[in-house]
């Protein structure tokens, strides 16, 4: 029941992980709210012990009231418009609020856009293009609503007849900022307005980076247009190569302070884009047909005097740790490696977690999000192993979201 998943998603003082943690025990916040006890869920604290033991759903009914009476719509972790992508996090949000038209986000790839609010004339410019030219190609934007970077990509894939998607951090029927107003309207019209919070909810300061994990979560990969080195895309980047997206970065001005952590990203293995193209390309595979190179820009934008803007070869920041290292290549003296039939034979030790993703990859390359699924363990713990078995160089992250074995 509706009221039910609102009951367990509003219980304030509970991780989103611990949420999860509580559904998967029981299958159903039905279940979880007629319990009579938790034993069962390991590691509840006394003040998590009592939040489960209030069966008020006083506030649940008001919400449900407020959504009727302001058209907006509920969306459940169970349900099947449930962005696939955002369901394999550690920590998704059991419930979604959201207002228009609601996309099918299996059906391209969708590129979360992110960048500083104090964007330079050169940034404002490349967002919007990039914004353009990604919906021209076939993608899905998914972005802030912020002003600066957040606001021009959304400018750009309205422009190029998108319905590209608001993630926000606060409720639905909240405009901040109060500038673009504009731009909420056309959303609500043309996209979609999403957020984990609930009608009314005030947009605090703490409640952003929260939201930067969703954007991330439900995307193919972030594209950081420009942000200087303590910055929210900055976050938004580190959360979605946690999450084994794909991060791509348009370089910027390196005399430009608002470059500086974007730039920094290109060293530490983000990769370098200029085109929309540059990003839907590594998609062809998984989306064949659907995906085409545009040249166009906005009509009004001028990138022949924006581009100069930009240092040839920029010299990046001497700086380390922004999002650890997302992509390593090496060169390999010894070309060609034996069957997979062979493959036992030349593994390191492993584990039993990391054996259980190495077969999945006997066959053949797999999306990141298929082996999640695969995997029957927490979206967390196999995207820590990933790791690992990188670290091993036991496998390899392709273009695309994709793995396979070395």
């Amino acid at each position: 029941m509706l009221l039910h998943w609102l009951w367990l998603a509003t219980k304030n003082g509970m991780s989103d992980r611990k949420k999860m943690a509580i559904l998967q025990c029981f299958g159903d916040p039905e279940d979880v709210f007629y319990a009579e006890s938790y034993e069962r869920i390991d590691g509840l604290t006394v003040d998590e012990l009592a939040l489960l033991q209030d069966k008020s759903i006083t506030d649940a009914k008001r919400i449900l009231a407020q959504c009727t009476d302001q058209d907006i719509h509920l969306l459940t972790y169970s349900d099947k418009e449930y962005p696939t992508r955002l369901k394999y996090i550690a920590d998704p949000p059991l419930v979604l609020y959201y207002k228009g038209r609601l996309p099918d986000f299996n059906d391209a790839p969708v590129i979360g856009v992110v960048g500083t609010r104090d964007a330079s004339p050169y940034g404002c410019s490349a967002a919007r293009r990039m914004g353009y030219q990604l919906v021209k190609g076939g993608g899905l934007l998914v972005s802030g609503c912020a002003k600066g970077i957040d606001t021009m990509a959304m400018k750009g894939a309205l422009e190029a007849d998108g319905t590209p998607v608001g993630v926000l951090g606060c409720g639905v029927d909240v405009v901040y900022p109060a500038s673009n107003r504009w731009l909420f309207a056309e959303l609500e019209r043309r996209g979609c307005l999403i957020s984990e919070y609930p009608p009314e909810t005030p947009p605090a300061k703490w409640n952003f980076p929260k939201r930067n994990r969703i954007i991330s979560g439900m995307s193919c990969g972030v594209l950081v247009v420009e942000a200087p080195m303590r910055s929210g895309a900055l976050i938004t980047a580190r959360q979605a190569a946690e999450q084994g997206r794909d991060v791509f970065v348009v370089p910027g001005n390196i005399d430009v302070e608002t470059c500086a952590g974007s730039n920094a990203m290109l060293r530490d293995g983000a990769m370098a884009v200029s085109t929309g193209w540059d990003i839907l390309s590594e998609y062809q595979a998984q989306y064949p047909g659907k995906l085409g190179e545009i040249h166009e820009v906005p009509e009004d934008s001028e990138p022949e005097k924006t581009v100069l803007l930009v240092a040839q070869k920029p010299v990046v920041p001497r700086r380390t740790g922004l999002l650890g290292k997302i992509k390593s290549k090496k060169i390999i003296d010894k070309k060609g490696s034996g069957p997979y039939s062979d493959v036992e034979k030349r593994l390191p030790p492993l584990t039993e977690e990391e054996q259980v993703i190495v077969n999945q990859l006997k066959q053949g390359q797999r999306l990141t999000d298929e082996v999640i699924a695969g995997c029957g363990l927490p979206s967390g713990r196999v995207l820590s192993v990933l790791t690992m078995l990188q670290v091993k160089g036991v496998i390899e992250r392709l273009p695309g979201n994709r793995l396979a074995l070395k």
